[in-house]
């Protein structure tokens, strides 16, 4: 792996090629904040899709694209006056120190911890003064109830953002608008869960998540078709806080089974092919026998 330094030299070079495309490159030179938004969000999606299927070598390109977007953007934000990607780094620091008021931030001899030079780990605070910049004081040995796991961590996450200059107003108004419907029902109901919201026993879900079923068949049955999607998004919202409960990630299963399925249907679609056939013309039972061989043949294969 590579030093400190040669991360930073490793930044700065592609800062620096960056400003020249801005300069240099015709298609650069034109983007605005605007056009460059449906290919950052194109860039999300393909670094959540290598994270999918664990595959390093396309994680750390698409990180590389993100990485390149956060840039551009910050170099139009500096164009314009607003900020630039320091500003961006720096108040990334600070949020985050902010937000972890056990670890002692304090800078010693010019370090922060950096290769195999591990932080100070007590308690310290921080504040934000008028000017929204960070102010440190030491008090070490003076927070009782330091958190010893990442869920006690989480528990206090909410409280500390609120406290912060031009924080969340609410709980909740921290979760993006355009989230996708599974990733913010669950950020939702986790937001919820940290400060007590949620249920004392997990294994009291499943009594809601049967109710809000038998809500929607009973909308199903009378073919009323504006509340049963109601009733719909109320059985999915149940099942996807089961899943939190249980720990599982809705949107990271859902997206297990989309594969699954797309790797059975492939399976089907090829035999008929090579059977001279076409797919309108099997029976169903015809295709859900290639369905089970598919499934056979999965068996110790990685999604």
């Amino acid at each position: 792996m590579h030093t400190r330094e040669e991360k930073l030299k490793a930044f700065g070079r592609l800062l620096d090629v960056q400003h020249r495309l801005r300069v240099e490159c015709p298609w650069d030179r034109k983007q605005t904040n605007e056009s460059l938004r449906p290919n950052t969000i194109e860039e999300v999606f393909e670094l959540a899709d290598a994270l999918m299927k664990d595959d390093c070598k396309n994680v750390s390109k698409e990180l590389g694209d993100v990485m390149e977007h956060v840039m551009f953007y910050s170099l139009i934000g500096e164009e314009t006056g607003d900020f630039d990607i320091a500003d961006v780094c720096n108040q990334e620091a600070d949020k985050l120190m902010f937000r972890h008021p056990f670890i002692n931030w304090k800078q010693e001899q010019g370090n922060w911890g950096i290769d195999n030079k591990p932080f100070t780990v007590s308690c310290s605070e921080m504040e934000i003064n008028e000017q929204g910049q960070a102010v440190y004081k030491d008090v070490s040995g003076t927070l009782a109830d330091k958190p010893k796991t990442a869920g006690e961590v989480e528990q206090t996450w909410e409280q500390i953002k609120q406290k912060e200059k031009d924080g969340n107003e609410s709980v909740l108004s921290g979760v993006p608008d355009a989230l996708p419907s599974i990733i913010k029902a669950y950020r939702i109901q986790d937001k919820a869960r940290n400060v007590g919201f949620d249920w004392k026993q997990k294994e009291d879900v499943w009594t809601k998540v049967r109710e809000e079923l038998e809500e929607l068949e009973v909308e199903l049955k009378k073919e009323n078709k504006e509340n049963s999607t109601k009733e719909l998004g109320d059985f999915l919202f149940s099942v996807i806080n089961a899943a939190r409960l249980y720990h599982l990630n809705p949107d990271n299963a859902l997206e297990h089974t989309n594969k699954k399925f797309i790797y059975r249907f492939n399976y089907i679609e090829q035999k008929v092919k090579e059977a001279g056939k076409q797919l309108k013309n099997l029976t169903l039972a015809e295709m859900d026998e290639l369905w089970n061989e598919a499934k056979e043949m999965e068996k110790g294969r990685k999604d």
